[in-house]
């Protein structure tokens, strides 16, 4: 059996899903139809706690570098919702999508990830002993690769989704978006702008000086299809529909259009073919909840699979990804769908948004619903009387080990399970046999971590929690568990 998997797709989701692979030593071919990455994209933001993920992959200082700042506030159905409520794990980060994808396929490329450009899936088909994946090259030359698995992170109109004969259910009202980069003509102002009007919402959000993205979303109506270029025209219109009057625009840097329904496929995986990404879920545009809740599925599916491919994984471990992942995505669409709901139509919510902004007074009203779209604790429902820690996400702290001050974010930048030992006492025996698979960690406690010992997976979510030190048969018991 082959042990390479193809990846359909290099954006964020297929990078990030293509370097987990090959943190754990497994190759993998990853396809993209575009032939260059370009400096444009939709996706203006980015979620703080894939920042966090990212940063414990070694890409903190990169990020940083980007120019990336805080969003000072976060929409929820055109309400700000109010940030003192949250930690900056649940900030929204200003940092456009292409400059997140060139840092991930910078460093794809760095961990050996053969990523080849200008070519499509055409075909797939599978058996017990793997995927045979037809490629078709710019020139229409075809070609056959033998793969463990095949991955579909392209997107809504997936074609791997599509091989794979998973249904990609729809829901709620349809939504109809265009946006612009543009500069205004002489004169013209390049302030922020935004507003909710009875035929829509329109924004104007500043890039740099004197450039603007203008953009518009109207509901009710689906967009026409990516074969219909999108116009100037049907911008200024779309503005002019909403607002009344559209600005003064000179150059147009990019067009792109957006929108449709809420949709969610039907299963992530048949056989050897798995979905992430927007070709599994695809939601209102909403602050970037897309982008972060696709990463996130490569980050649970990229050590799952490394482990199956590599015949190590324990029976069902593949399977706790739909399990673990499309409950996240049927959240997010419930997240999206309230919003929705909340702004159309305008004239009949008026009553509902009085009553939802007295609401939102309430500190504990804003933290959740900033913190529905990002904060994620598998097996919460099964588990209501566990430790808060058991199946959350790891909180950073600075370490003190015995061979000098480290962090959570530097002790998990190889990808590896982790084993961090705060007091616990660990028995050298334990450490060793263990050993081959996780990195064993002892360090003094600290606050943000309330537990004596911890096993934390490669995607930073915690899988046991001892308070005390004292329950070691418990870690015999989850060892068993994830690793067989």
């Amino acid at each position: 059996m082959s042990r390479t998997v193809v990846i359909a797709g290099a954006g964020p989701v297929g990078l990030v899903l293509a370097g987990e692979l090959a943190l754990h030593g497994v190759e993998s071919v990853v396809i993209e139809r575009r032939t260059e990455s370009t400096e444009d994209s939709q996706g203006m933001a980015i979620h703080g706690r894939t920042l966090q993920f990212l940063r414990r992959r070694g890409l903190g200082e990169d990020l940083a570098g980007q120019g990336m700042w805080a969003w000072p506030r976060t929409p929820f159905a055109f309400f700000w919702l109010d940030l003192e409520t949250v930690g900056e794990q649940d900030y929204t980060f200003a940092l456009p999508q292409w400059r997140t994808e060139r840092l991930l396929e910078e460093r794809a490329g760095a961990l050996g990830v053969d990523i080849r450009r200008g070519q499509e899936i055409v075909d797939a088909r599978q058996d017990a002993n793997g995927v045979k994946v037809t490629v078709r090259r710019q020139d229409g030359e075809t070609y056959e690769i033998e793969a463990a698995y095949l991955i579909g992170c392209d997107g809504p109109d997936s074609t791997v989704r599509e091989l794979a004969g998973i249904d990609f259910t729809a829901a709620g009202q349809s939504y109809y978006g265009v946006l612009g980069d543009v500069t205004l003509a002489d004169g013209a102002s390049d302030q922020f702008d935004s507003g909710l009007l009875p035929g829509g919402i329109f924004g104007a959000l500043p890039l740099q000086p004197g450039q603007l993205r203008l953009m518009t979303i109207q509901f009710d109506r689906e967009p026409q299809g990516p074969d219909v270029p999108v116009t100037v025209d049907e911008l200024r219109a779309s503005i002019e529909q909403i607002a009344g009057e559209a600005p003064e625009i000179g150059t147009v840097h990019w067009l792109s259009r957006f929108g449709g329904r809420n949709r969610l496929a039907e299963r992530y995986r048949n056989g050897r073919i798995l979905l992430a990404g927007d070709s599994a879920h695809v939601q209102f545009i909403s602050g970037s909840q897309g982008l972060n809740t696709g990463v996130q599925d490569a980050a649970n599916l990229g050590w799952k699979l490394a482990a199956t491919v590599q015949q190590r994984a324990p029976e069902g471990l593949l399977d706790t990804y739909e399990s673990e992942r499309r409950p996240v995505a049927e959240r997010g669409r419930t997240h999206a769908m309230a919003q929705m709901a909340l702004l159309n139509p305008l004239e009949r919510m008026g009553p509902l948004r009085e009553l939802f902004d007295e609401l939102l007074a309430h500190g504990e009203v804003n933290r959740k619903l900033l913190q529905m779209a990002t904060e994620t604790r598998y097996g919460a429902d099964a588990a209501q009387d566990a430790h808060p820690l058991l199946g959350a996400v790891l909180p950073d702290a600075e370490l003190d080990t015995p061979t000098g001050p480290t962090s959570v974010a530097e002790v998990m930048s190889a990808g590896r399970w982790l084993l961090l030992d705060l007091g616990a006492g660990v028995s050298t025996a334990l450490a060793d046999e263990l050993s081959d698979r996780v990195a064993v960690v002892t360090a003094a406690p600290v606050p943000e971590i309330d537990a004596a010992l911890v096993l934390v997976r490669p995607d930073g979510h915690v899988a046991h929690v001892d308070s005390t030190g004292s329950e070691q048969d418990g870690l015999r018991g989850a060892v068993k568990a994830w690793f067989g």
